[in-house]
């Protein structure tokens, strides 16, 4: 039986994560919809990389329930949770350096696809993988870059890549941990266009330290204090809610 709506993607109901006496996440509610971009903030320690861990699948959490694309997949790893439309970036890189742009994207397409039982099939020309990784590189802005060895890309240039690689597997829900870390002004321009360009056909949840990108590209912020939830509104309801400003946004 299948309890989300057409437009919410993936659905975290009730999480908990508990490591002995230490409750990281305690029963926080996520719906991200398509056509949407979904911020999750709070200061270090607040749970953001360990609710993204859950949600990816990373992590099983103690109690509750994730629904993606109306599926209960609460259980499922990692790996079945992105062959049914999940996508996830990290922190860090994640690229193969050595690889050009394209070799990386069909690599991503490559995993996706997975057909061991034609093991004689010269994987390279493989259409579906191909045709994903030039799809994924084109919305991903890397056209000219097709061909050079990832490690020579600049910092942004990486982190496009990275979403790149996301694309490549064809998903429905995006799932980025902190895309603009360390870009300057230019690099994130370039980024939040991106993110724009893809949210109309993707659920977006982003995890960001750079707060004046979160109000100018969320459609939707989740505030979270201590592994909780604190609120949960549009950018122009987070800007001026009250224990917000207390508890992170440095009012007084």
């Amino acid at each position: 039986m299948t309890t989300a709506t057409p437009d919410i993607l993936l659905q975290g109901r009730d999480i908990t994560q508990r490591w002995g006496g230490l409750v990281a996440i305690n029963q926080v509610s996520i719906a991200l919809e398509r056509g949407t971009i979904h911020a999750v903030i709070g200061t270090n320690g607040a749970g953001k990389s360990t609710l993204i861990n859950i949600l990816s699948g990373e992590i099983t959490p103690t109690a509750g329930k994730i629904e993606l694309l109306g599926k209960d997949a609460t259980r499922w790893s990692q790996p079945r949770r992105a062959r049914h439309g999940l996508g996830r970036s990290y922190q860090r890189n994640t690229i193969f350096p050595d690889f050009t742009v394209f070799e990386n994207c069909r690599l991503a397409a490559q995993a996706q696809v997975h057909r061991p039982w034609i093991w004689w099939n010269n994987a390279q020309k493989c259409k579906i993988s191909v045709s994903s990784a030039e799809s994924a590189i084109t919305q991903a802005g890397l056209t000219e870059a097709t061909d050079r060895p990832a490690g020579l890309l600049s910092h942004g240039q990486k982190r496009q890549l990275e979403i790149a690689m996301c694309l490549a597997t064809r998903p429905e829900v995006l799932l980025l941990d902190e895309p603009l870390a360390g870009m300057g002004a230019e690099e994130t321009e370039r980024m939040l266009a991106l993110l724009n360009n893809l949210k109309a056909n993707h659920a977006i949840l982003l995890v960001e330290h750079d707060m004046d990108a979160v109000f100018r590209i969320a459609d939707k912020i989740t505030v979270m204090v201590n592994g909780s939830v604190i609120a949960s509104d549009t950018p122009d309801q987070i800007r001026s809610n009250a224990d917000v400003q207390t508890a992170y946004l440095g009012a007084h």
